[in-house]
């Protein structure tokens, strides 16, 4: 005889799984902007503006794909807790999508995280739950996990929840868009790398297609993806610690997938910051400091495609609103008590066109 709890069960998954897909539906597709630098002749940017998303970063996709994996799998049940660590943008979206379905959420952050950023979980009624030593929110999640709660996991499952052959995934997006455009196969594509499930999803895609569009991992100076990636190290970790959230692990994380990258451009915070500033004065809006670090990265690849006397395009991303950060990397007195000084940098970046 048929369990009724199993019945009653099944039947919240499917209209929650309905609620998803709504969600995805009625989404329309983020903006691929077109940037032409004279410097760079031949070699047009193209940045997808994934702050566009309802929750303001790319981790929107990631979470909606989360949400499914947990739901498909079984793990997520009606009024149960939801738990994930996250040092923001994944917190975010998270809360926004238990909210839609009337879930309680907890945020495990460190405690360096950005004010705007726990405020804005705490307003779509999401908790925070603040750790002194940022390793240490993993073993908290698990904690909450231990006691109940449906742990989403987005460093351990990131790669494997988000379908990379197809699903309008973050790489078939991009090349969708791309396909109109003189260069419509860019020769690279530049994303950072938290939980690794963009990277790994855009390279395996990549290679699911056929293409010979090469992935670049932007990563602040001595991050654990850098580490790790030059010898397939999975124990490596990092040797310098960064103010750019989101990016730059400590340790080699679950979904780093070192194989399907063909470079690692590394970053200082403060050329980050002043190339998230150079966005603004461009794009008139304000976007996170791993948009800077990948504009940087993709600066550095066209000067050795433009030595080489190569023609191609580079596509990157912008991962979130830079609003998030006026009282960290938009604010002066903050960068001054870190000694970080961005705007001696200005004058090396191109000048913002016209």
């Amino acid at each position: 005889m048929t369990d009724p709890l199993i019945v009653a069960d099944r039947g919240w998954i499917r209209d929650a799984i309905g609620q998803l897909r709504r969600e995805a539906n009625r989404s329309a597709d983020t903006h691929l902007l077109r940037l032409d630098l004279p410097q760079f002749p031949g070699i047009p940017f193209y940045f997808k503006d994934e702050a566009a998303h309802p929750t303001g970063s790319l981790k929107h996709r990631l979470a909606r794909s989360l949400f499914l994996y947990a739901l498909c799998n079984g793990r997520l049940r009606e009024r149960q807790t939801v738990v994930d660590a996250s040092s923001g943008s994944t917190a975010i979206s998270e809360a926004w999508f238990a909210r839609m379905l009337g879930l309680p959420f907890i945020a495990v952050m460190p405690a360096s995280t950005a004010p705007r950023k726990i405020a804005d979980v705490q307003a779509l009624g999401g908790r925070c739950d603040l750790v002194d030593d940022p390793p240490d929110v993993h073993a908290r999640a698990a904690w909450h996990a231990s006691n109940g709660a449906c742990h989403l996991d987005q460093f351990g499952l990131a790669e494997r929840a988000t379908d990379w052959r197809g699903n309008n995934n973050i790489a078939e997006s991009i090349l969708r868009q791309m396909a109109m455009e003189p260069m419509p196969e860019p020769t690279w594509i530049v994303c950072g790398a938290g939980t690794g499930g963009t990277s790994a999803t855009i390279g395996r895609y990549l290679r699911y297609q056929g293409l010979a569009t090469r992935l670049c991992v932007a990563e602040p100076t001595g991050g654990a993806f850098a580490q790790g990636w030059r010898t397939r190290d999975v124990a490596a970790v990092a040797t310098r610690a960064t103010v750019i959230e989101g990016i730059g692990r400590p340790r080699v994380e679950p979904g780093f997938l070192f194989d399907v990258v063909e470079d690692v451009v590394e970053v200082d915070d403060e050329r980050s910051i002043a190339c998230a500033w150079w966005l603004e004065r461009w794009l008139g809006r304000r976007y996170g400091g791993s948009s800077g670090t990948n504009l940087a990265a993709c600066l550095h690849l066209a000067s050795r495609m433009k030595m080489r006397g190569e023609h191609g395009s580079i596509v990157s991303l912008l991962c979130d609103r830079g609003e998030r950060y006026a009282q960290t990397l938009f604010d002066p007195a903050w960068l001054r008590a870190r000694e970080l000084a961005p705007e001696s940098l200005q004058e090396t970046l191109p000048p913002v066109p016209c």
